[in-house]
């Protein structure tokens, strides 16, 4: 059995389809069935239903695609290794992050291709949910997210900062004087909030229900882009992470102020447990540690 043999299986589970999982090994549809039917005979076990397309895995499948994510991840991390012995860090480094959380990444991006070259970074915007399968199936090195959640307790968790929230007014803000925003006084204006899906929006509602406010947004998307753009240009106002503040085409043309009475949620790291960290993981997680902690407006968690 060939590594290559498990990329194939890998691709194939990624595409859903044999001609496209091909394409991406960059092999034809030919020698990648034969390779997986090779797999199949040296085991002993059937690994994909087959029809006139692909079907799926078997439950064997199954298990036999999972053997074949920590091997190919254990090969990675002795390429990274090796290559660290040689020189700096280098690699790609996967990162699942939810849409709240994007703004806190710049900073930890701009640090890292200034200090390690080597380093390729795919940056993948995900739901909560989609981050943890993607780690379990090592599809992802890391994720950031928010750690209160109940489905972290099997993953190992590092703090990276708290979140609390700010009032985001555009150019027609009719809040002069202000310094501040009660939660109550948010819920009567014309609103543009994150869907109600997002873990974001969660902490938002729960944060007005303490307050005894009920909002009803006018608009709901699933971007901070979209959000800002409609706050522009739309005359609504929107509740959102503190760390928008640190998007730098948001400097100058919006206005924060604070949400009191303050709620906050703690942001951080998610990692699979006793997963081996290789070079590449652990220069990460440092650089993650001290970049974005250092570098955004949220209160460092003590």
């Amino acid at each position: 059995m060939f590594i290559r043999q498990l990329k194939y299986l890998v691709a194939l589970d990624q595409e859903k389809h044999f001609g496209r999982a091909a394409s991406k090994c960059h092999v034809s549809q030919p020698g990648l069935s034969g390779a997986i039917r090779s797999i199949e005979n040296e085991l002993g076990m059937v690994i994909v239903q087959r029809g006139r397309r692909f079907q799926g895995f078997t439950s064997d499948g199954e298990r036999v695609l999972a053997w074949a994510r920590r091997v190919l991840e254990d090969c990675d991390a002795l390429r990274q290794e090796a290559s660290a012995a040689s020189g700096g860090p280098s690699g790609v480094l996967r990162i699942g992050v939810i849409p709240a959380v994007v703004p806190l990444v710049t900073p930890f991006l701009q640090y890292c291709l200034k200090h390690y070259p080597g380093i390729t970074h795919r940056l993948h915007t995900l739901s909560a949910t989609e981050i943890l399968r993607k780690l379990v199936n090592f599809e992802l090195d890391v994720g950031i997210t928010y750690l209160d959640a109940e489905s972290l307790e099997a993953f190992e968790k590092r703090s990276l900062c708290r979140e609390t929230y700010v009032l985001v007014c555009g150019p027609h803000e009719s809040m002069e004087g202000k310094q501040s925003v009660s939660w109550r006084h948010a819920a009567e204006l014309p609103l543009v909030l994150f869907t109600d899906n997002m873990q974001c929006r969660t902490g938002i509602d729960r944060a007005f229900a303490a307050a005894g406010a009920s909002p009803k947004p006018v608009v709901e998307a699933d971007s901070i882009t979209a959000i800002l753009a409609l706050v522009a240009s739309a005359g609504l106002y929107s509740v959102l992470p503190n760390s928008v503040a640190s998007m730098e085409h948001a400097i100058g043309q919006f206005r924060f102020l604070p949400m009191l009475p303050e709620n906050h949620r703690d942001i951080g790291l998610v990692l699979v447990k006793q997963r081996h960290q290789s070079p590449l993981l652990q220069v990460a997680l440092n650089a993650m540690s001290e970049s974005i902690s250092g570098s955004t407006p949220l209160e460092r968690r003590p």
